[in-house]
């Protein structure tokens, strides 16, 4: 599977750009804030049906216009596939695959699996705990319909259930039948989405301590504990928990607490681990990330590298690079402030690649 072309109208700072791609590495070269990352964020939306960046697809629209279009032309076992992302304001967006609309926009997660590796993903270790459900649920949504039909109904069950919970209080009244079928909806809904984790944290432990182990000099012993108030006995937590609910006015048990704890020779990374040290953990994550869906989905997933050499230092940039070299990976765009340094690390692997100039939401393919 690979990404052919991407056409842009009017989304963040493109008026309008048509890029054709190599099926293996893609490098798009220029200033900071020229564009560079909104191109990798356009295929993220093709895949994942939002940005990568901003909350609200009004927040990608171009300066003074009123909507946006991608449309990305993929190549999946030698059949052509089209995929169209579009939002104009005041209107719900449209994703078609193949010019069909989906009746359920969530359909589409996991038919072009993508894997962004971002400056901003220190948030995944050092964030809150909703940083890391949002970037398991992402992965596990890409294999799993099931799941991200189960995830999205208890959040709006959980929304339904806060809103009751913030009636009572304007009103000064508890209705305990109410409340009641919301909890158990609940339960029922996390019960699903936590085994779901728990199996899913299993499978994805050996992947992390594998890519860890070749990223790393030292030899420290990793792993992730998951926390869950679904391990044992929700049900009693759940109603033990009601009168804190009335207080606060919102729901504190359920699977929207789940914490992923990142254990590092038995302490957590988030408090203990050093700078080096999150690094690589962080890159362990997304190439662990990159090997479950190319595992579960028999395809390799596309890799995007937003500025990453900046962040890495030259032995994780080194070990990265052998594994582009060995054919682990599939297409590949990688975005870089620095010509002349992606130029020297990129001529020196037997791999076909491309390399773009892009400048004021201008790209151009380059001779090299």
């Amino acid at each position: 599977m690979h990404l052919e072309s991407v056409r842009l109208i009017q989304y963040k700072n493109y008026k309008q750009a048509q890029v054709s791609f190599s099926p293996q590495v893609n490098c798009f070269l220029g200033e900071n804030g020229s564009g560079k990352t909104n191109l990798l964020d356009a295929i993220f939306y093709l895949a994942f049906t939002k940005s990568a960046d901003q909350a609200l697809d009004m927040q990608c629209i171009f300066h003074n216009e009123d909507f946006f279009s991608i449309k990305g032309e993929f190549k999946v076992e030698e059949k052509k596939r089209v995929v169209l992302g579009a939002y104009q304001k005041g209107k719900k967006k449209q994703i078609k695959l193949d010019d069909k609309p989906y009746k359920k926009v969530s359909e589409h997660i996991g038919k072009f699996p993508t894997v962004l590796i971002a400056p901003n993903d220190t948030d995944v270790i050092r964030g809150a705990s909703e940083d890391r459900r949002k970037f398991f649920d992402a992965i596990i949504s890409q294999v799993d319909q099931g799941y991200l039909n189960n995830l999205i109904a208890y959040n709006h069950v959980l929304k339904q259930r806060n809103s009751l919970l913030k009636q009572f209080a304007e009103q000064d009244r508890f209705d305990s039948d109410l409340l009641e079928p919301f909890t158990e909806k609940l339960v029922e809904l996390g019960t699903k989405v936590h085994e779901v984790r728990s199996r899913f944290i299993e499978s994805f432990k050996p992947l992390l301590m594998e890519h860890y182990s070749k990223l790393s000099s030292e030899k420290e012993l990793i792993g992730i504990e998951y926390e869950s108030d679904f391990a044992e006995g929700i049900e009693g937590k759940m109603q033990s928990s009601l009168k804190k609910d009335l207080i606060l006015k919102r729901t504190n048990k359920g699977i929207h607490k789940d914490e992923f704890v990142f254990i590092m020779d038995d302490v957590p990374v988030k408090k203990f681990g050093s700078q080096g040290q999150q690094k690589s953990y962080l890159i362990a994550l997304k190439l662990a990330n990159f090997d479950f869906l190319k595992n579960q989905l028999g395809v390799k997933p596309i890799l995007l590298l937003d500025d990453i050499f900046d962040k890495l230092d030259d032995q994780r940039i080194e070990k990265l690079m052998q594994m582009v070299a060995s054919d682990a990976f599939g297409q590949i765009f990688v975005t870089d402030a620095r010509p002349e340094r992606s130029i020297s690390i990129f001529e020196k692997i037997d791999q076909e690649h491309k390399y773009f100039t892009v400048s004021q939401g201008v790209v151009e393919e380059i001779s090299i």
